[in-house]
């Protein structure tokens, strides 16, 4: 009987974490990550490149300027700093 209720009783919490998830997400304050709203950002991760299993290469746009970051263990540094292009040049 006791094995029930502890059953019962981690089966209501389960319940009421689904239900306040829902309510979040149909609110927008849950699953930000998985939507696009880069229209009224300012900061913007155009593009991520991995060099090695710690060092990662960031294209990363705040307002009109694109910024090239490096990070590393050992801290993060600007590479180059550029405006941002309207057009991207095919080739």
């Amino acid at each position: 009987m006791e094995a029930i209720q502890q059953m019962a009783a981690v089966a209501v919490v389960l319940l009421l974490l689904g239900a306040t998830l829902w309510v979040l997400r149909r609110r927008g304050f849950a699953g930000v990550a998985l939507r696009n709203k880069s229209a009224g950002r300012r900061i913007e991760c155009l593009e991520r490149l991995p060099l090695g299993p710690q060092h990662t290469l960031h294209l990363v746009r705040v307002g009109e300027t694109e910024l090239l970051l490096a990070l590393s263990p050992s801290g993060c540094s600007l590479v180059e700093s550029f405006a941002h292009r309207t057009a991207e040049v095919e080739r």
